[in-house]
């Protein structure tokens, strides 16, 4: 019985050099019978890369348009924090407005008016904070102001039940939690 080649052929389903280069790397390589690694992209991929007869077009948006996007929109490097400014009447305003109940009125012959706020008289800062805080109590002993978390809490030892030992021991184990 013949010796038959268990090995897989290199060159059947990889690319391979030819011509100068093929002689080049008889010569050159330790083993030329090996494959390159490289497989053929008609063997391996099916479709073939770009053997698809359409083209890819980008969906048009209000981003492709460019009367729609100017380049200060998109200029990243330019996005400065912006600053807002709250006035003192304007805060203590929205403190008189948003400190009382929510309620809802009932649907009647101005309906039309009854989704508009009325607008608050402006009234100083330290009256506002007065008014708002005699009204409802803000904090009190059950309900405290959040505190700053603190990554380390300070340890405040306290002794425990010692651990058996004998009534005449040296140094006696003491405990603290």
């Amino acid at each position: 019985m013949a010796a038959t080649k268990k090995a897989a052929e290199s060159t059947l389903y990889h690319l391979h050099s030819k011509g100068i280069w093929r002689k080049f790397r008889e010569l050159v390589a330790v083993n030329p019978e090996i494959s390159s690694g490289l497989p053929l992209p008609t063997q391996h991929r099916v479709p073939a890369p770009a053997s698809r007869p359409e083209k890819y077009s980008t969906p048009a948006t209000k981003a492709s348009d460019p009367a729609q996007n100017p380049y200060w929109k998109r200029d990243v490097r330019r996005v400065y924090p912006q600053l807002s400014v709250v006035t003192q009447s304007e805060l203590s305003g929205l403190l008189i407005e948003h400190s009382g109940a929510k309620s809802v009125a009932a649907p009647a012959e101005g309906a039309e008016k009854a989704g508009v706020p009325a607008q608050v008289e402006a009234v100083d800062l330290a009256e506002a904070i007065a008014k708002v805080t005699k009204e409802n109590t803000v904090y009190t002993e059950a309900r405290l102001p959040p505190a700053l978390p603190t990554p380390f809490a300070k340890w405040k030892p306290q002794r425990s039940e010692d651990a058996p030992h004998t009534a005449y021991s040296y140094w006696p184990m003491v405990l603290y939690r």
